[in-house]
């Protein structure tokens, strides 16, 4: 009789999780935990209460993003949590990890130290499996794609106009983003108050561009950048009511992307 089929197995981590780290690390690692220390408070400044730090020697099983030549040992810092007990969890050797990471601050380009770097964040070591690995590579993906949707850092500015039937609407609105590129919502309302929106990224403004499908670095822009309100100050010029109607199909927008799911704190913007 033929064994079962074992189920698939999904990361522990969301979209955004990883995400948030793969957009900012310039090194990604699949290693194994050779050696791990705790420190002693004192050699531990800025360690956050429930804690411990950890200098970690771990051999590189492979460089999934990141350029220019790396030791086969690497070593680290990382911050953990405390276990139940409030002792040290135990990093067992051979464990699998993925870290998010940057050569060390100051290292010169082709340095011969290859074997330190640092982490985009203190806790920037997941464990590894390959369902999170799988997930980081489609992302890595995405990234790198011509076009690929920049970070969204807020509202410039729009407006809405009604249009000639009753009830007939169109919002637009324009956001301001990390690296200059244009992105652009577009909200239509028929006579009916039924509502289709679209996202551009680019220049070119088109409202029957296709909804961002959940989990994909599009969604993951406007998901997890946008604000939770409008702004209505970025509105100038637009009418009292009007800017109301603004704000409405903002709020659609957000319902339909959902919730920024996330299961860490993401690390801090650089």
């Amino acid at each position: 009789m033929q064994a079962p089929t074992p189920a698939a197995t999904s990361s522990p981590y969301s979209y955004a999780d990883i995400a948030d780290l793969a957009t900012i690390a310039p090194m990604a690692i699949h290693a194994r935990i050779f050696r791990a220390t705790p420190l002693k408070a004192e050699r531990a400044p800025g360690l956050k209460a429930g804690q411990a730090r950890f200098y970690v020697e771990a051999d590189v099983v492979s460089l999934i993003r990141g350029a220019g030549p790396l030791a086969a040992r690497i070593s680290y810092l990382v911050d953990l949590p405390l276990d139940a007990r409030g002792k040290p969890v135990k990093l067992k050797k051979k464990q699998p990890v993925l870290l998010f990471a940057r050569p060390v601050a100051g290292a010169a380009p082709g340095a011969k130290n290859t074997g330190s770097v640092q982490l985009v964040a203190p806790d920037a070591q997941l464990p590894w499996d390959p369902a999170t690995e799988a997930q980081l590579r489609a992302i890595l993906t995405e990234l790198v794609k011509p076009g690929a949707p920049p970070a969204i850092t807020g509202v410039a500015n729009g407006f809405h106009v009604p249009g000639t039937l009753p009830g007939e609407g169109e919002t637009q609105l324009f956001l301001d983003t990390k690296t200059g590129e244009p992105v652009s919502l577009t909200i239509l309302t028929a006579p009916d108050g039924s509502r289709r929106w679209a996202a551009a990224f680019g220049e070119i403004v088109d409202g029957s561009a296709a909804v961002p499908a959940r989990d994909t670095l599009a969604w993951y822009r406007l998901a997890c950048g946008l604000p939770h309100q409008l702004p209505l100050s970025k509105l100038a010029g637009t009418a009292p009511e009007d800017r109301k109607k603004a704000a409405a199909d903002y709020a659609v927008v957000l319902g339909a992307l959902g919730e920024c799911t996330r299961t860490r704190t993401p690390p801090a913007a650089n």
